[in-house]
């Protein structure tokens, strides 16, 4: 039975008065019902068709809370098709924007999917305490209960990472000295504002009625580790909340025909490398990895609308005035395959994991990886750079973590190799949790928690599931 079914067959019976003694049931009171379905404001800057993890994340979510009975609009950028547009990570007068909406459209809360960039992240390199983002104000005078997705935090030497200048790689006599200083003064920038950004994260966490992470890792970052439950889900004022992730097929594709969509080779193992053109991806450590012979490296990246710098090039294997969205010809024969496709569509997106074996993320940085759900969710394992989030779900059997050494990922590869089928019987069960359905139900109990706090409670004691 799935998650629709049992939805429907458990409300059927609350509503003939059946006695179910094996669920506990929320607490309401009938004299405060409002008979009306949530409604929710969702607020992303990202949103379909602009290309980024965090729109996708928004779009897929709010698809699923409307298919659980809810209301949902979305205010996004310009760029977007939300039901409501205008916030922009230079626009100085998001606040306002997000607050004109509430008043427009009266929603029972407002779910803010926050990564700070999104929303201008502005740093002072003299006076860290000026650091700001343009929905601070939102936050200090919005009235009804907010909700926040923490979609970032990092421990100091990420956080650093960050600010990496790579064109530091280029030794051109004019260029070097110039891009040096920038360095230095970007370096020093990140430094002194690290406190100050994770105050900030604190403050938006105090200012909501509910955050939600994807990770117990992130939860104990931002809340550095105060008030932590017994089972580990919940931190202060925390709930952990998987990243959904499903195929967009309505049934699993062959790995045949996957790889034959993309012109990829039969006789090999497939190891994807996917994601953002950005220098945090760590790919450059195909330059120097010792590809095992029966393995093939598929490269797909795309450019980041509000993150132009590119990472490093892997040498010798990057034609930077090929044309874009152009295949290899070589892809019989190459052990490193760059499809070149740019941004994928979730279908395009579905096929190429399919196609695959294994995901590959070297990554420098990361809170959380999309790719790395949304690979699970296509039984795909990861090997990936000892952080602390990705630890998290290799303690789980759902992948490997080493050192972000090439010799290290080359050893993985065949470890995982040996061992895959043990990897993919227990990534089976895990994506259980990853169901947009699931989330989306997940996302309802905490919402009628908050409201039944604020005394702003529903009726719908089980949303419906349209079919």
């Amino acid at each position: 039975m799935n998650t629709t079914e049992f939805v429907r067959l458990l409300h059927f019976l609350i509503c003939l008065g059946c006695n179910i003694p094996s669920i506990t049931m929320m607490s309401y009171k009938l004299n405060k019902y409002d008979k009306s379905p949530l409604k929710i404001l969702m607020v992303s800057t990202e949103y379909p068709p602009i290309p980024g993890g965090v729109g996708r994340y928004a779009k897929n979510l709010t698809e699923g809370l409307k298919r659980s009975g809810m209301k949902v609009s979305v205010l996004c950028n310009e760029k977007g098709k939300g039901d409501y547009r205008g916030i922009d990570p230079e626009n100085g007068n998001n606040s306002k924007i997000i607050l004109d909406v509430i008043d427009e459209s009266v929603p029972d809360l407002v779910h803010i999917q926050l990564e700070h960039g999104l929303y201008g992240l502005k740093m002072d390199a003299i006076n860290p305490s000026n650091l700001s983002t343009n929905i601070d104000e939102f936050y200090k005078e919005c009235k009804i209960p907010i909700i926040t997705t923490f979609h970032s935090a990092y421990p100091l030497r990420q956080w650093m990472e960050l600010s990496k200048h790579p064109n530091l790689l280029n030794k051109n006599m004019i260029t070097f000295p110039i891009n040096l200083s920038k360095q230095i003064i970007a370096y020093w920038k990140r430094f002194i504002n690290y406190r100050s950004f994770n105050t900030a994260n604190k403050q938006k966490m105090q200012m909501s009625q509910a955050n939600i992470v994807f990770s117990n890792y992130l939860a104990k970052l931002i809340s550095e580790n105060e008030n932590i439950s017994n089972d580990g889900k919940t931190l202060k004022n925390f709930t952990v909340i998987y990243h959904g992730a499903e195929p967009n097929l309505n049934m699993p594709l062959k790995k045949k025909e996957a790889r034959e969509a993309y012109s990829l080779p039969l006789n090999r193992k497939i190891a994807l490398f996917f994601g953002f053109m950005t220098h945090t991806k760590g790919w450059d450590i195909l330059n120097d990895m010792d590809i095992p012979d029966d393995w093939a490296m598929v490269i797909n990246q795309s450019e980041n609308l509000y993150n132009p710098i590119k990472p490093t090039s892997i040498e010798g294997r990057d034609n930077q005035n090929r044309a874009p969205h152009t295949e290899r010809k070589d892809t019989q024969h190459s052990k490193i395959i760059n499809l070149n496709r740019g941004f994928l569509t979730d279908k395009e997106l579905s096929i190429l994991f399919y196609a695959c074996d294994i995901i590959i993320l070297p990554y420098t940085v990361t809170s959380g990886s999309g790719v790395m759900f949304d690979a699970l969710a296509h039984g795909l394992p990861f090997i990936a750079t000892d952080l602390g989030f990705f630890r998290e779900f290799a303690n789980k059997g759902l992948g490997i973590v080493v050192k972000r050494r090439p010799n290290e990922f080359a050893k993985a590869i065949k470890k995982l190799e040996a061992n895959y089928s043990q990897y993919t019987k227990r990534i089976e069960e895990f994506n259980k949790d990853l169901t947009w359905d699931n989330v989306a139900l997940q996302h309802f109990a905490l919402y009628n928690t908050v409201l039944s706090k604020n005394e702003g409670i529903k009726n719908n004691l089980f949303p419906y599931a349209s079919p």
